[in-house]
């Protein structure tokens, strides 16, 4: 699967009650494909899957599948610092029709080298959709090693790495392993071009959720050759894409689809609202990008 482009790191909207909002969830996704993303992330970091259940994550993936109906690829989160569970969900998730599975490093866990390689070959190895490597330490407390990077590459069912570290450097290091098989993927919007440089497909963005036209003219300009168009998006809307993550990740893109009348409702726990004095901020960020502050 030739995946490149922006693709939506989607939140998941909730009712008041902390039920899985689907009404809401339909009409998003409705948005972001008019908006021309190029794929959906459903179960990811920003989707809160760490604190539902088994049962409400089956049941978003599916309905997402059926939503979308093939009119952008589907990437499901999967990922569990169990390697049972996660080849478990992968092969469920499969079984309903995503287009490949994002699967993260042994969170708590953590794991050795040998140890970091099973756990991703070994879903690699059960299902027939392309998987993708999830390396983000700064959630997880530890790191995919260079090497381990280097002989997953070559698995012919592990297609990419969404590389969000933040650390350029190690990014680096693994693009030595980039080709048409082995993709990476930038999980950090506010070095998205920096990456793309290194030669990055695109971007599983957060700021995509408010924003998803503009996410993926920036990265389509870069992959045009229009380095400067897209370098001018980057910098224009540096200071909204920090301001997305001036509290933990999904707390201000949550509440800035809200305030932008979008009305995804709230969090799980242990995650709350943001304090005054952010929300504050992150709507006059929100002005000055020129949005729509409802």
């Amino acid at each position: 699967m030739k995946l490149q482009g922006s693709i939506v790191a989607l939140i998941t909207p909730f009712y008041e009650d902390g039920t899985v909002n689907f009404d809401r969830l339909g009409e998003i996704l409705d948005w972001q494909i008019a908006q021309g993303t190029d794929g959906i992330l459903v179960l990811g970091t920003t989707g809160e899957s760490s604190t539902m259940s088994h049962e409400e994550d089956d049941a978003v993936c599916r309905y997402t599948i059926d939503r979308v109906a093939g009119r952008v690829p589907v990437i499901a989160g999967s990922g569990s610092n169990s390697t049972e569970t996660q080849i478990e969900k992968s092969v469920k998730y499969a079984k309903m029709g995503a287009d490949a599975l994002l699967c993260i490093t042994p969170y708590y866990i953590k794991a050795n080298a040998e140890g970091m390689y099973r756990h991703f070959a070994d879903v690699a190895d059960a299902v027939d959709v392309p998987v993708i490597l999830y390396n983000v330490p700064g959630r997880t407390g530890c790191s995919i090693p260079v090497e381990t990077v280097a002989r997953l590459a070559k698995h012919p069912n592990i297609c990419g790495i969404k590389e969000a570290s933040g650390d350029i450097s190690y990014a680096v290091k693994i693009a030595r392993y980039l080709s048409d098989d082995f993709r990476m993927f930038c999980g950090n919007d506010d070095i998205t071009l920096p990456l793309l440089s290194l030669g990055a497909s695109g971007v599983i963005s957060v700021w995509a959720n408010i924003m998803p036209a503009a996410c993926r003219k920036m990265v389509a300009d870069y992959l045009a050759g229009r380095h400067q168009q897209a370098l001018d998006a980057q910098l224009q809307y540096l200071d909204l894409i920090n301001g997305l993550f001036m509290e933990v990740n999904p707390i201000p893109v949550k509440e800035a689809m809200n305030l932008l009348g979008m009305d995804v409702g709230g969090y799980r726990l242990p995650l709350c609202p943001m304090t005054g004095e952010h929300r504050a901020a992150l709507a006059g960020i929100m002005k000055q990008a020129g949005l729509d502050i409802k």
